[in-house]
């Protein structure tokens, strides 16, 4: 669906969640922060176009942005570093490598099950090698999608997943099965925004993350939510 209004999104659990996500970029960095050789013009035009079109909130003082939590952040460093500490949303970047999109840069927080070390460097068909469904037929429809992001207009489509924990960083490798022992007791939803830039072509992948448990769920909610 396409966007309407700004694609970036700040909602009540912005300051928590910056403090989370400080703390892997400290504690976990080589976790979280992953670039390819050769990504680093298209990093440089994320940083620039994101501090060019930030919604109302954020505040730009000279080399600095003073966050909508009243923190300042210097805009000195590697462009998704400084990113992290900007927005909730986790950011991964997609370039045209031949035949297919690659990952070539990323920063991710809160990974929902997977991890950014197996991905990065990958192309599409392989980063989703272990969704089920997901076969030549499916690759040709995600990759043609890609190809036709237009210039200037984000789209948008989320998820609803059910987690047994609320912890917003769930790696989770590949070999990996994941555990159904325990029943879901959280709902992870999450916003992936897609939008190209306008001088690289790069294909931004943006994750805005929430989760909620399920018993604070309305009885209409409850009757909506696929984890339930």
């Amino acid at each position: 669906m396409p966007v309407t209004g700004h694609w970036v999104r700040v909602d009540d659990a912005y300051g928590p969640q910056m403090a989370e996500r400080e703390r892997l970029l400290r504690d976990r960095r080589v976790d979280v922060l992953r670039t390819c050789d050769g990504s680093g013009r298209a990093q440089a035009e994320l940083l620039a176009f994101i501090l060019n079109t930030l919604p109302p909130g954020f505040a730009r003082r000279g080399e600095t942005i003073v966050r909508p939590d009243g923190a300042i952040v210097s805009l000195t460093g590697e462009p998704l570093v400084v990113l992290g500490h900007l927005l909730q949303e986790d950011l991964l970047l997609m370039e045209r490598q031949g035949d297919e999109h690659v990952l070539t840069a990323g920063l991710l927080c809160f990974p929902a099950s997977w991890t950014l070390a197996e991905k990065i460097g990958r192309p599409l068909t392989r980063i989703h090698r272990p969704v089920p469904d997901y076969d030549v037929r499916l690759a040709g429809q995600v990759q043609r999608l890609f190809d036709r992001v237009p210039i200037g207009r984000a789209m948008w489509r989320a998820n609803a997943l059910g987690y047994a924990e609320p912890d917003l960083y769930q790696p989770k490798p590949e070999a990996a099965p994941r555990s159904t022992a325990r029943p879901p007791r959280y709902l992870r939803s999450e916003r992936q925004t897609v939008l190209r830039l306008p001088q690289t072509g790069a294909i931004l992948f943006a994750v805005h993350t929430w989760v909620v448990a399920l018993e604070n769920l309305t009885p209409e909610q409850r009757a909506r939510c696929p984890v339930v």
